[in-house]
């Protein structure tokens, strides 16, 4: 059971990042690198949400499910468009129309990067990018620290924002002094680029609660780009062999973002600006 946070998070705070694995007679899903993910229902996942005293979900496609939506969309329409959105996978040859439906089912972004859409590539980036561009999508792509400056210019030159998810998946130990962590920050000077504060505990050494080696990271991108930083547990946490506490994930924000009114925009303003919320009323 998800224990309460030491803080209560703002009306309208957002878990942007987050995963349902459902019914998999409902809902099959793939192996990814021959590991089966077991079901995490949505029910599950709406008790951490309450506990942490949330708001809004965004649900992100889980290369399990590849370009089979269906699981995702059907989580945010049970949630309901007031309180969620989605991030979606799509072959390269998805039509306007199949856009058009994700759109209207709550999709806000296409995720590109590592294990994901077989078929769906980083070459396919500008030409998925500007069929998006007038629904008013974003890309969000899964980086590593090799192909984060690699892939730099060609994201800076897209003509939709760019949602770069987990901290970009640099380990602390690299330092800020590291290709990967001086491209993130270039990348966060042109006004079009964003960052989830997200699943630490997958690369940081030094652990729970407070991850404390990512300190450093964390809060000089905080300082650089408030207004386009996001937060997000990554429940159920794939690709671990253990639980992380909920709760220390959205402590940590005590920490990197250490003042209310700079929590506010990490869990409140940034997602209802990037994914459509209405920020005026709580959910």
């Amino acid at each position: 059971m998800t224990r309460p946070p030491k803080f209560t998070p703002p009306l309208g705070a957002c878990d942007s990042h987050i995963h349902v694995y459902g019914d998999p007679a409902q809902f099959p899903s793939l192996p990814v690198h021959g590991r089966e993910m077991e079901p995490h229902f949505l029910d599950g996942y709406i008790a951490v949400r309450d506990a942490l005293g949330l708001s809004r979900t965004v649900i992100i496609q889980t290369p399990h499910y590849d370009t089979d939506n269906s699981s995702m969309l059907h989580s945010i329409a049970s949630l309901g468009l007031e309180n969620a959105r989605g991030v979606a996978v799509t072959q390269p040859g998805v039509t306007e129309a199949e856009l058009e439906t994700l759109h209207a089912g709550g999709v806000r972004g296409l995720r590109f990067g590592i294990e994901l859409a077989r078929g769906m590539r980083p070459t396919h980036l500008e030409t998925v990018a500007a069929r998006i561009a007038p629904l008013g999508g974003h890309i969000q792509y899964r980086s590593t620290e090799q192909d984060l400056p690699e892939l730099s210019e060609r994201l800076s030159a897209l003509p939709v924002d760019v949602v770069v998810d987990h901290i970009g998946s640099i380990p602390p130990k690299l330092g800020t002094d590291h290709t990967a962590f001086v491209a993130l920050m270039r990348m966060l000077e042109t006004g079009r680029f964003w960052v989830k504060l997200s699943a630490a505990y997958q690369l940081s050494k030094m652990g729970a609660p407070d991850y404390s080696d990512y300190r450093t990271f964390v809060r000089a991108l905080v300082a650089a780009a408030p207004e386009r930083m996001l937060w997000g547990t990554n429940w159920p946490h794939p690709k671990v062999d253990f639980m992380p506490d909920d709760a220390d994930l959205l402590e940590t924000l005590l920490d990197w973002a250490d003042d209310e009114a700079m929590r506010y925009k990490v869990l409140v303003d940034n997602p209802a600006r990037l994914y459509g919320f209405d920020a005026a009323s709580e959910t």
